[in-house]
């Protein structure tokens, strides 16, 4: 049986290869891999992953239910054998039989809620697990195609509804098993009682039909505007330094505020339809236990059941109740879990970008890099800047080199304005899932394609991606710092030396960090490394890129947060640091491009010189112009090491 925590290898490339040798291996891994064809197909999957542990919960769930479903009929007996003929002895055996029964129960209740508990957090963090999964197979291409709230929805959110629908699944499944074993009883009592029972219950669920899909609706709608909340949540977060600057903070949070009003429309409109179905059960499962006490009565007097059966009945009455409210509830988590699963697999559905060639080739050793885009040709075993009056050209040059597709679109929310309703909302639906499978062909497009980078002759679309990340390393502007210990920062893998990392550190000019953090290199950083500030951050990213010693690094501004003397220091150590290895570094910084072997100039994308620092300042009057231009802008920073 499968316990926390779950256990996954969904979406992982060389599990799969590894297993590829016996058909029998490779199809466990592949049953792995989530159904995305539709909601439904997704919910059943996950369901099916855990089948041990629902068909458990069922058990134990039919024992909790057992006191309610069969004292009833052991009262009846009890009061016909017994109490009617007023035998102690008689009533006896009937009344040991309910304790066992209820002891019964209580071991099952307690049993149900481990099992399900259990399972409620195995579907909840299996899902988070697969978008965990999914984002590391899509890498940087995740949010180009979906924004990070709605994954963060996803994992925070939805992960707690599918945990909701695998707990009652269990519960629904003994509630029917209880149900039968009622009905069955009572048809043994009286059949007309019987047929009405099991007639009555699957009319009274049906009878909600019409409610479910406005309150589908309604939770789709609160669900995509808590998205869009938690997206724009992140964003805020994320700019915050920068919203203090230019005083924007107010624009910002007014944004929210709004924003979050809409939720809170939607989850009342939500909580309304849901409160109709809610009432529609209390009201259906009130009129089948009138209509059973009154039918029973009926029985009574006619002579055709006696007074024990009628208490039966009325006992049998009230616990129908318990099942179709059950049944209800199954029928409400089952319409969250669509609306939930149809987000999740929009994600987990996506295919990653690039595909190994079928003809791969190893990526050269010590090569010359050749860029068609721009011209560039950079030597190896140099340390070469590229300036560019433009950063995002020098920076897409960085991304080429790498092998990373361009960030210039934006991603794509597959959430619908709820404002627009019927066919409206479909085609909007539709077309927003049309422009998804679009932007996923033109990944797939650009990057099995012709690459245009090539290492001595071969076309990076040749290389396997894995030898490429490996062996190449572009250190962006984006790089976070995690959360955890300084140490588990630097080496995240464990690989280096404490020499090794103690110079990574000094090279980056971080030592203050080190000297700071209580506890060296056991110090903990808090997320996004609050409590430090931008030039430090820099710093420690630029370390854990010279820790990882690639054989080609690819350095983009990588002191622009950092205050002249700092970067002076960077500049001397890392030529010496990375002298005899293959460098790019893209900056208009004059304290490291006179570290430089060789510059390379770029106009409106294209190499148009190349040659030394020097060299170039006395000759061309352009790059005269962006160097210069550069000192004359360069801001006053903090002497910390950190622009604030």
């Amino acid at each position: 049986m499968q316990t926390f925590p779950p256990a996954l290898q969904a979406f992982s490339r060389r599990t799969r290869d590894a297993l590829d040798a016996t058909g029998a291996a490779r199809g466990a891994v592949e049953r792995q891999e989530p159904d995305t064809r539709s909601p439904s197909r997704y919910l059943r999957w996950l369901l099916r992953r855990q089948a041990d542990l629902v068909a458990a919960s069922a058990v134990v769930g039919a024992l909790w239910f057992l006191p309610s479903a069969v004292n009833p009929w052991l009262l009846g007996r009890a009061i016909d054998e017994g109490v009617s003929h007023g035998s102690v002895m008689a009533t006896l055996p009937w009344a040991l039989l309910m304790v066992l029964s209820i002891t019964l129960g209580v071991v099952g209740g307690t049993l149900m809620h481990t099992s399900g508990v259990t399972g409620f957090l195995v579907a909840m963090y299996k899902t988070i697990q697969l978008v965990q999964r999914k984002a590391t197979q899509l890498g940087h291409v995740a949010t180009r195609r979906t924004p990070s709230g709605e994954m963060l929805s996803i994992a925070g959110g939805d992960a707690d509804v599918f945990g909701m629908v695998f707990e009652v699944t269990g519960r629904a499944i003994a509630a029917l098993a209880a149900f039968g074993f009622v009905a069955a009883l009572v048809l043994g009592e009286s059949v007309k009682l019987g047929v009405v029972t099991l007639i009555a219950a699957p009319v009274l669920v049906g009878a909600s039909a019409p409610l479910l899909k406005p309150l589908q609706r309604a939770q789709a709608s609160e669900r995509s505007r808590s998205s869009e909340l938690t997206g724009m949540a992140t964003d805020i977060v994320a700019g915050l330094r920068i919203l203090r600057g230019i005083g924007g903070e107010r624009t910002f949070g007014d944004n929210y505020a709004n924003q979050s009003q809409r939720v809170r429309r939607a989850g009342v409109r939500a909580g309304s339809w849901q409160a109709a179905v809610d009432a529609l059960s209390v009201l259906l499962s009130g009129l089948l236990l009138v209509l059973l006490t009154w039918l029973g009565t009926r029985e009574m007097l006619a002579g055709r059941l006696s007074i024990g059966q009628l208490v039966s009945f009325f006992g049998y009455a009230i616990f129908m109740v318990w099942p179709i409210s059950t049944f209800f509830e199954f029928v409400q988590k089952w319409v969250q879990g669509l609306v939930a699963a149809r987000k999740t697999i929009a994600v987990l559905g996506q295919r990653p970008a690039w595909q190994d060639s079928s003809d791969p080739v190893p990526l050269p050793h010590g090569a010359v890099i050749v860029d068609e885009s721009s011209g560039a040709v950079l030597q190896p075993h140099r340390l070469t800047v590229v300036v560019s009056a433009v950063p995002d050209d020098s920076a897409a040059l960085a991304d080429r080199i790498g092998r990373y597709l361009p960030a210039e679109t934006e991603a794509v929310s597959l959430q619908v304005d709820e404002d627009l309703k019927g066919r409206a909302a479909k085609r909007a639906q539709t077309q927003k899932e049309a422009e998804l499978a679009s932007r996923i062909a033109a990944d797939e497009s650009l990057a099995t394609s012709h690459w245009g980078v090539s290492f001595d002759g071969v076309d990076l679309s040749r290389v396997p991606l894995d030898e490429v990340r490996a062996r190449v390393l572009v250190n962006g502007t984006t790089m976070q710092v995690f959360a955890g210990t300084l140490q588990e920062l630097l080496d995240p893998h464990g690989r280096a030396t404490r020499q090794q990392a103690e110079e990574a550190l000094r090279t980056a000019s971080a030592e203050d960090v080190y000297d700071a953090l209580p506890g060296g290199w056991q110090g903990v950083l808090d997320e996004r490394g609050r409590g430090l500030s931008g030039g430090q951050r820099q710093r420690l990213v630029l370390a854990r890129a010279l820790l990882a010693d690639p054989e080609v690094l690819v350095l983009v501004e990588p002191t622009s947060a950092v205050d002249a003397h700092t970067e002076a220091r960077i500049a001397e150590r890392l030529a010496q640091y990375r002298r005899g290895r293959t460098t790019i570094i893209t900056t208009v910084s004059p304290l490291l491009l006179h570290h430089a072997d060789e510059v390379v100039l770029l106009l409106n994308g294209k190499a148009v010189a190349q040659g030394s620092h020097a060299e170039l300042l006395a000759s061309n009057a352009a790059y005269r112009d962006v160097v210069v231009r550069d000192m004359a802008d360069e801001p006053d920073q903090d002497p910390t090491g950190g622009q604030e």
